[in-house]
């Protein structure tokens, strides 16, 4: 049997497709008009730069990034030329590959992070009260460990 939104909840569920939506899109432009890269390519860039000896396996990276292993071995191909990412042969198992985040990379990212971040707070956080803030990480913490752990 079907379990139909009742109207909170469709209004709930569009607010948030749009919300979510919104801040996406803003973000993307931000990166791409200030920086020349998209979204994808920044946090891919921000997992490296966080990982040990900032690199990371590519099956890794592709789950922190939240994105295809096909659709990040074409971002790491693209950040490759540009001189932000090298990607070599594991050295523990030989088999996997792994992203490596070069000084020209780290460079990039820390030239992009300031305006990334001055467009997060504009388009999230100055919306919201501390309250706010604190409710919609509850919310999303509960969402991501429902999805993360398989259950439907």
């Amino acid at each position: 049997m079907t379990r139909w939104l009742d109207d909170d909840e469709q209004r709930t569920w569009r607010n948030f497709l749009a919300a979510t939506q919104m801040v996406g899109e803003a973000l993307d432009r931000q990166l791409q008009r200030d920086s020349g890269m998209p979204h994808t390519y920044y946090m891919i860039l921000v997992a490296l730069s966080e990982a040990e000896r900032r690199s990371m396996r590519m099956s890794e990276l592709a789950a922190r990034a939240q994105c295809s292993q096909s659709r990040l071995s074409h971002a790491v191909a693209r950040l490759e030329e540009r001189g932000w990412v090298r990607r070599s042969r594991s050295e523990s198992d030989r088999r996997g590959n792994v992203a490596l985040l070069t000084d020209d990379g780290f460079a990039a990212l820390a030239e992009a992070a300031p305006g990334h971040v001055e467009e997060v707070r504009q388009r999230l956080f100055d919306a919201l009260t501390p309250e706010q803030i604190r409710a919609l990480d509850e919310i999303c913490t509960a969402v991501r460990s429902k999805t993360v752990g398989g259950s439907s």
